[in-house]
């Protein structure tokens, strides 16, 4: 499969065909489902968890007698069933251990997206991507629309610390590096644009 490259001006540039053992494989539905369970699971903070009966504070005079007042009997105010009680069934995420994925289901998932992607025509090959200014918020905007796109994920082989910061606030752009990419913000994103160099690492990391 050939794909264009284009000048980040939107101008054709060459043309460069990309490797079908990343960029024509069938989608594994249930591989892809897995990676994107395991990054989800593994991004939470885990600083904050709910508080079961015992771990909430108080509730250790009982609230009232037993017998005599006509109310249901109580024995402390820790109950679940009370306002500001323990949670019956707490997640302490603590507890939670991270869920891992082997490199090579990693990679056999990351091919199925970066094929689907292709497949779609959602990939979009650029020589360089240059920002003068990391605070020209507008640099970014003009990429998008001499490309002609309205949203775009761009991927890059590595750290671009002017176009991070010029696209910091937009809403319509979002930058990641191949080290740190969100499978499931590549399957979303409308369209996936990554610079040449991108595409070279991309076929040595997942070849």
């Amino acid at each position: 499969m050939e794909i264009e490259i284009l000048n980040q001006n939107g101008s054709g540039d060459s043309k460069v065909s990309l490797a079908d053992d990343i960029f024509n494989q069938e989608f594994n539905q249930d591989l892809v489902h897995q990676l994107v369970n395991t990054y989800i699971h593994n991004s939470h903070q885990r600083t904050k968890g709910q508080k079961n009966r015992s771990a909430v504070r108080g509730g250790g005079k009982k609230p009232w007698k037993q017998k005599g007042t006509g109310r249901a009997r109580a024995g402390t105010i820790r109950s679940p069933i009370w306002r500001g009680g323990g949670m019956t069934f707490a997640h302490v995420y603590s507890d939670i251990k991270p869920k891992k994925i082997n490199k090579k289901m990693y990679r056999s998932a990351m091919r199925s997206i970066w094929s689907m992607l292709a497949e779609e025509k959602r990939l979009i090959v650029v020589n360089e991507l240059n920002i003068d200014e990391p605070v020209k918020s507008s640099q970014v905007k003009t990429i998008l629309t001499d490309l002609g796109l309205n949203t775009a994920l761009f991927v890059l082989s590595a750290n671009n610390d002017n176009l991070i910061k010029a696209s910091k606030n937009l809403r319509e752009c979002k930058v990641q590096t191949i080290n740190s990419i969100d499978p499931s913000a590549l399957i979303q994103a409308e369209k996936v644009v990554i610079t040449s160099e991108t595409l070279n690492k991309l076929t040595e990391v997942l070849a």
